[in-house]
């Protein structure tokens, strides 16, 4: 694997299950010192242990990101443990059942369930640019990827809270590509359609997989491993006259 990340620093949350656990062995395997902030703190170790086995740099903080203190200790530990910060991948998100279950529409989503949902996904964002562009642009610049959903560009009747919050860290992402770029900041989004993690694989049917593959231009469903690939791409020199923008890794999902 071409290692383009080598000796890079990069931060990232929502990193100890599906694709950000898999895009951070990816990011160690090209080169990358990972720090990975999760509130599943066992499962974000587990993650650090894999890439340690291979011969990578890792290590994990327990990371609530509606918690600014905790976000900025995520970004402290990245600075203070590989002396500083060349990328941060904002990829948590509030994918519990309980809430997901009651994000419906604008009448019917509790308050509670909407102010949680952009308390994570959308403030949450904002806390990392907020505590990871000073440490950027103090490298000389550096790369934000933000992990967004088709849902931000297409109509559902359901998931309202999550597809705002979604549409919001795009808004976020451009500002800051806007703002800092000429001090060398990128900030970009990937935005992931059908993805099959393990998780996904073990609680949907054959026939919603078969269902949701209809709808695409691709002959499978998507893999974290796809969403990895890109996010490597964003962070990597390969990507650097690329800002503000967001990727649709769907498939063809959203191709019309």
């Amino acid at each position: 694997m071409t290692r383009r990340l080598e000796g890079k620093v990069v931060a990232m949350t929502g990193g100890a299950t599906g694709i950000g656990a898999v895009t951070a062995r990816r990011l160690a395997a090209e080169g990358a010192h990972v720090v990975i902030g999760d509130i599943n703190l066992a499962g974000a170790e587990d993650v650090v242990a894999s890439i340690v086995a291979e011969g990578g740099s890792a290590k994990a903080i327990v990371c609530d990101v509606s918690v600014e203190a905790q976000v900025k200790g995520l970004v402290d530990l990245a600075v203070d443990g590989f002396g500083g910060l060349d990328g941060y991948f904002s990829n948590a998100a509030n994918l519990s059942k309980e809430v997901l279950g009651l994000d419906t529409d604008a009448v019917d989503t509790p308050p509670e369930v909407w102010r949680g949902t952009l308390d994570v996904n959308l403030v949450g964002s904002y806390f990392g640019h907020r505590h990871a562009i000073p440490h950027l642009i103090s490298r000389g610049g550096g790369a934000i990827v933000n992990t967004l959903s088709v849902s931000a560009f297409i109509g559902e009747p359901v998931r309202m809270a999550f597809s705002a919050s979604k549409a919001g860290i795009a808004a976020l992402s451009r500002n800051s590509a806007a703002r800092f770029g000429k001090q060398g900041v990128r900030s970009n989004c990937v935005a992931p359609g059908a993805v099959l993690s393990e998780t996904m694989k073990a609680s949907v049917s054959q026939q919603f997989t078969d269902e949701i593959l209809k709808t695409i231009s691709c002959p499978r469903l998507g893999r974290p491993e796809d969403i990895a690939a890109m996010v490597c791409f964003l962070m990597s020199g390969d990507a650097e006259w690329i800002n503000g923008q967001t990727f649709r890794v769907d498939g063809g999902w959203t191709v019309t």
